[in-house]
């Protein structure tokens, strides 16, 4: 019965409409959803129903005003791997679990970042702009690239999603050397790995760096100037993360004198970037808007696992994947 479901709170600001319709499927089998909007039209009489809050994008946003209206919740799912903007700690001081989707991004998320880092190496975008441009009427060839077959990548962060672009660019025969998280002997002959001791190691011998490691204190500022300066002038920055990684003024001015060759971005701090920030209008800079896990299959993928740990946490039942504040 439609009464009988446990009501959810799901924000319309971080899902477009026409994306919410084709997860109705998934949500409403499970939940009586209720949106962002209809919430704020009377959250005196809509809070108390509430047991369960789907966090996608960010969206709606976690914070105490919010939580104190939901006296009955006992749940925050967030869509996605990163939990960086949940606070952790404070949602489960008052009693509610915190669910993620570790897994089901993997293959989309490294997927992207091979597409990256191919088309920053081959300068994909630009070509494509010169064969549509109005004004093309002789194709010059010197729009050169560098080789992917052949060189060196190195990965920071060999977790999920590491070890699968580790997987993927051994189909470019290329040399993998990796730090931050040591991985089994086996993990490493299965992908022909090299573990680096140092961060810095890493950076002076990579052709690629591969930024693929949660956003924590530590990791906060993880590449800056000093990063930037032990990177070969002829390396690329792949960063498919968090854009708090990253010294985006230190990058920039990498980038503008020629410490680095260039850089490829799925994520920025903050997103989108202001209209006139200098990073937007450099020619060695691939800027795409934070779409590593959007492909259709994955995004269902996504759901269903936020549904299935959120009917876990509502009743009372182990949690697939909940995060446990440390």
């Amino acid at each position: 019965m439609e009464k009988d479901k446990p009501w959810a709170l799901l924000s319309e600001e971080g899902v477009k409409q026409a994306f919410l319709e084709k997860l109705a499927d998934i949500m409403e089998p499970h939940f009586q959803i209720i949106t962002s909007r209809e919430f704020l039209q009377n959250p005196l009489l809509h809070g108390p129903k509430i047991q369960a809050m789907f966090v996608w994008s960010c969206c709606p946003a976690a914070e105490h005003l919010l939580l104190n209206l939901l006296p009955l919740l006992k749940v925050v799912a967030n869509g996605g791997a990163g939990i960086d903007h949940l606070d952790v700690p404070f949602i489960t001081s008052r009693g509610v679990k915190v669910t993620n989707t570790p897994g089901v991004v993997s293959d989309a998320t490294a997927d992207i970042a091979m597409g990256l880092l191919l088309a920053s190496a081959r300068r994909i975008v630009e070509g494509h702009q010169i064969a549509v441009d109005a004004k093309t009427t002789y194709l010059a060839q010197n729009l050169m690239g560098v080789d992917v077959t052949g060189s060196t990548l190195g990965i920071i962060g060999m977790g999920q999603i590491g070890y699968k672009i580790a997987k993927r660019s051994r189909g470019f025969d290329m040399k993998i050397l990796y730090h931050n998280r040591n991985r089994s002997i086996e993990d490493e002959q299965a992908v022909e790995a090299t573990f680096c001791e140092s961060l810095g190691d890493l950076l002076r011998r990579a052709d690629f760096v591969m930024l693929a490691v949660n956003l924590t204190p530590n990791t906060t500022g993880l590449i800056g100037h000093r990063e930037l300066s032990l990177m070969k002038p002829t390396a690329t920055l792949v960063n498919i993360s968090r854009g708090l990684l990253v010294d985006q003024d230190a990058l920039v001015k990498a980038l503008q004198s020629g410490m680095i060759r260039a850089a490829a971005l799925d994520v920025t701090h903050p997103e989108p970037l202001p209209r006139d920030h200098p990073l937007l209008g450099l020619p060695n800079v691939l800027i795409t808007p934070h779409v590593g896990m959007n492909t259709c299959a994955t995004v269902r993928g996504i759901v269903q696992k936020m549904v299935e740990n959120a009917l876990a946490a509502v009743n009372g039942l182990p949690i697939p994947n909940e995060v446990k504040f440390e």
